[in-house]
């Protein structure tokens, strides 16, 4: 008889693959909620939220508790739970006021 491996803990989202909501949370108020799998790279969800709110995928920067997400990050690999929230950045350009004479 041969024994049965244990299975191996896969990060706080689950079984490897398994599926989780994430919230991505913008700065202006809006949340986009989205279910993806643990093994499920960042980069993806990227470009799906870029293409829901209308913006490049160049021009937006995912955090998660404060530290920037890669690309090649997975829920797994951050120890993401069922209900987290990713905060989204998008890129500004300009905003500077000229000063007053």
């Amino acid at each position: 008889m041969s024994e049965q491996p244990e299975p191996k803990p896969e990060g706080e989202g689950g079984p490897k693959g398994e599926p989780i909501n994430i919230k991505v949370a913008s700065s202006d108020g809006t949340d986009v909620h989205f279910k993806i799998k643990t093994t499920t790279k960042f980069s993806k969800l990227k470009s799906a939220y870029a293409q829901r709110v209308g913006k490049s995928v160049s021009t937006i920067r995912f955090l998660f508790d404060g530290t920037a997400v890669g690309d090649d990050d997975t829920p797994a690999s951050l120890s993401m739970e069922d209900q987290d929230s990713i905060d989204v950045m998008i890129e500004q350009i300009g905003g500077c006021r000229r000063p007053s004479l």
